[in-house]
């Protein structure tokens, strides 16, 4: 109504409203809505603008579970569906996982340490059951390998190592790093990887054994027995990498420190961590580790006497 009689000015506004039983209120709040938009609209708006933020923040990974989730660690109180809806108006969408090609080489000769695990992936407190695996990174300078150790409470990545060749000073240096980064006590902490000949080595396992760390391996071929070391590459190969051409070993290997130390540890929110990312996990539970317990003050009951 209001672009008819824009089109046509010299008709006037009231007698095109009179041929049409349209009361003048009703048209002129018409108007003001095309120029003063709603309280709820410039709410929108500017949720959307936030919205897009924190989706460019996390380098466009998160999807509407996570931006909301991030808008409510800041105070914005908002639904889900209304983040959803306003998401898909902007164009705006997660990063869906694709799972990614396994590298295990076995050696048939080889001592295998028992599955402590499993499959059950979980932990009571940090640096008791550690994860690790290996996965190769294309570059035109060639294969970069990535070796990467897990921490199962936290998710934490406690140490990653990345060289040209995928043997067993690979998964020993990262190792070194996360017994230099972590304190572990000896007898507690539980090491799982597959069948790898690089975790069948006679270094590592030494290693592990001098460190005061139980052995466990899963078998080889299938992801569920090292389910979450994979998950690991598949968020890596999903948020890090795909999409991206890597010209040289330094560009891959910077491209996974920005990913892994400066937004998956620190940032990275999980729904399986209550919405904190790995580094905030632990510093809640060492919080509250610290914290002192409440003491009972309730008086005790006089002994009955006969």
């Amino acid at each position: 109504m209001t672009a008819l009689i824009d089109e046509h000015p010299r008709l006037g506004v009231e007698p095109v409203l009179r041929e049409l039983h349209i009361p003048p209120s009703t048209y002129y709040r018409w108007r003001r809505a095309g120029t003063e938009p709603c309280g709820r609209r410039r709410q929108d708006a500017e949720l959307t603008d936030r919205i897009r933020q924190v989706h460019q923040d996390s380098g466009g990974i998160y999807g509407s579970p996570r931006v909301h989730a991030v808008l409510r660690r800041e105070g914005v109180h908002v639904g889900r569906k209304r983040v959803e809806r306003l998401m898909r108006q902007a164009g705006l969408a997660g990063i869906s996982p694709r799972r990614g090609k396994g590298f295990t080489r076995r050696d048939p000769d080889a001592d295998l340490a028992p599955d402590l695990v499993q499959r059950d992936f979980t932990a009571p407190a940090p640096n008791r059951l550690w994860v690790t695996d290996l996965t190769m990174i294309s570059t035109r300078e060639g294969p970069l390998w990535l070796s990467a150790i897990r921490d199962a409470f936290s998710r934490r990545v406690v140490a990653w190592e990345t060289f040209a060749h995928a043997d067993a000073d690979l998964v020993l240096s990262s190792l070194e790093y996360a017994l230099a980064s972590r304190e572990v006590a000896p007898g507690e902490l539980v090491h799982h990887a597959d069948h790898g000949t690089q975790y069948t080595s006679i270094k590592l396992t030494t290693r592990l054994v001098r460190a005061g760390i139980q052995a466990s391996m899963g078998s080889v071929g299938d992801s569920f027995d090292n389910a979450l070391a994979e998950n690991l590459w598949i968020l890596v190969k999903t948020e890090c990498i795909r999409g991206r051409t890597f010209a040289t070993r330094a560009q891959a290997n910077l491209a996974l420190f920005e990913y892994i130390d400066g937004f998956y540890n620190p940032r990275r929110i999980q729904k399986r961590l209550g919405y904190l990312s790995p580094i905030e996990f632990e510093e809640k539970h060492y919080a509250d580790q610290a914290a002192p317990k409440p003491v009972n003050l309730k008086p005790r009951q006089p002994a009955l006497t006969s």
